[in-house]
């Protein structure tokens, strides 16, 4: 067995891990059952929404019939802002999160002490999943506040055993001086802050062997597998993907583990599924769909069919290292990232894929939408090595219809694209932004 797989092997949770199936499913349907009973019982907006639907709490038998609630949605969470989807009284909730609310009202989420803890178990599954240890330094690099990145992988961190240094976001040179000293094995943040750390790293001139790192957990926005091999040699490190969303749970909601094959699911905590983006009618089996999440243990913040807007897939199939646990793909991208141009679905991560399998292209990159003559238009920014950017302009001419031809033969649709210095598109302290929206300028 390979280290990798030996490591993929080992598990937080083995008993909720890899649990047979149809025990699995048994324990869904019967946290199911409670939490139909608990939510109508304690929220009017629920008990409104089943009543409407004809959905009897009681009358639920299996988990197919969960499909007759209606979802709930990100505007339903700001219309009862900030408390008005609380199960529980508010000295009950011992924990205050947000989501950064920078498309509207944030959505603010509350945290039991037992909620505290179911997350600090899945989280740590997800740690322990990617290859961390009690013997590890964890670093973790997303913002610390309001925003449950931080704290969230810092709490599973501290479960597992490891030592964590709570960074928080940005400071990129303080980040690598403290990777340094401190001897920091796991990375946690962004993939485009990793990125952008081996960069920095690389500028610095700070030879890769003088860091301890062999670990990258990485979340928070999509990302592609060109972007992984990217990170895993820059960094050399063995880079695995988590996911989380902080109106369900925050980081947690499922990771990879060493096999690299799909995201893991907290299966115990969440019931999954995928519907169409429009119709709302389930996905068919192995098409893509968005995932919809209910909550099973969450006393707080319950929620019944919550769309994430992320685009996935999910297969039960068991994976290499023993976990029976469901598996979601790669996040693909997310239903208001889809950009129709000239006709066309484009998702920023098809973008992504293209340019990190170009070489002189940086995985940097911005999209830009105008309009004109009622027709929306995208520019694809594009940064390039500053050898390339200064040098004749017949090599830059070149580069650029390099990646437009790629770009067209991925996308099905014609973009123009402009070759920009290396640092100069923003880089954020976190996620990045890569959809620039000047329609309305």
């Amino acid at each position: 067995m390979s280290d990798a797989s030996a490591q993929a092997a080992v598990c937080w949770q083995p008993e909720i891990e890899r649990m047979d199936r149809e025990a699995l499913e048994q324990l869904q349907l019967e946290r199911l059952e409670a939490t139909l009973t608990r939510v109508y019982r304690t929220l009017p907006f629920y008990r409104q929404r089943l009543d409407a639907a004809g959905v009897d709490p009681d009358a639920v038998r299996s988990v197919e019939d969960l499909r007759r609630v209606p979802f709930t949605t990100k505007e339903d969470l700001r219309a009862s802002y900030p408390y008005g989807l609380f199960a529980v009284p508010l000295r009950d909730v011992v924990r205050l999160h947000a989501s950064s609310g920078t498309t509207g009202l944030a959505t603010v989420v509350g945290y039991t002490r037992n909620d505290l803890r179911h997350w600090g178990s899945a989280v740590a599954r997800v740690l322990v999943a990617g290859g961390v240890t009690r013997e590890d330094v964890v670093q973790v690099a997303f913002h610390y506040g309001l925003f449950t990145g931080g704290f969230g992988l810092h709490q599973g961190a501290e479960l597992v055993g490891a030592s964590v240094i709570p960074m928080s976001s940005g400071h990129s040179r303080q980040q690598l001086r403290i990777m340094q000293d401190y001897r920091t094995t796991a990375l946690a943040c962004t993939p485009s802050y990793a990125m952008h750390l081996a960069d920095e790293l690389l500028e610095a001139g700070v030879p890769r062997g003088a860091l301890s790192l062999r670990l990258g957990l990485f979340g928070g926005e999509p990302w592609s597998e060109g972007l992984r091999r990217q990170l895993e040699e820059k960094l050399q490190i063995s880079a695995t993907d988590n996911y989380g969303l902080s109106e369900v749970l925050g980081p947690g909601v499922a990771g990879e583990c060493g096999e690299k094959r799909g995201l893991h699911l907290a299966e115990d905590h969440l019931l999954a599924e995928l519907v169409d983006p429009v119709s709302g009618a389930p996905a068919r089996p192995g098409a893509v769909g968005e995932l919809v999440l209910t909550t099973l243990t969450k006393e707080a913040f319950p929620l019944l069919r919550y769309r994430t807007g992320d685009l996935t897939t999910l297969t039960t199939e068991r994976c290499a290292c023993g976990r029976t646990l469901a598996r979601m793909g790669r996040v693909l991208g997310r239903t208001d990232d889809l950009l129709i141009v000239k006709g066309v679905k484009v998702y920023p991560s098809q973008i992504e894929a293209v340019l990190v399998a170009l070489e002189g292209a940086d995985p940097h990159y911005q999209i830009v939408l105008t309009r004109r003559a009622s027709m929306d238009e995208a520019t694809v920014l594009v940064e390039v090595s500053e050898a390339i950017f200064f040098d004749e302009m017949r090599r830059q001419s070149g580069l650029r219809e390099t990646i437009a031809r790629r770009l067209a033969e991925e996308l099905g649709v014609h973009v123009a694209v402009r070759l920009v210095e290396r640092k100069s598109l923003d880089r954020g302290d976190g996620k990045a932004a890569r959809v620039v929206d000047r329609r309305g300028a």
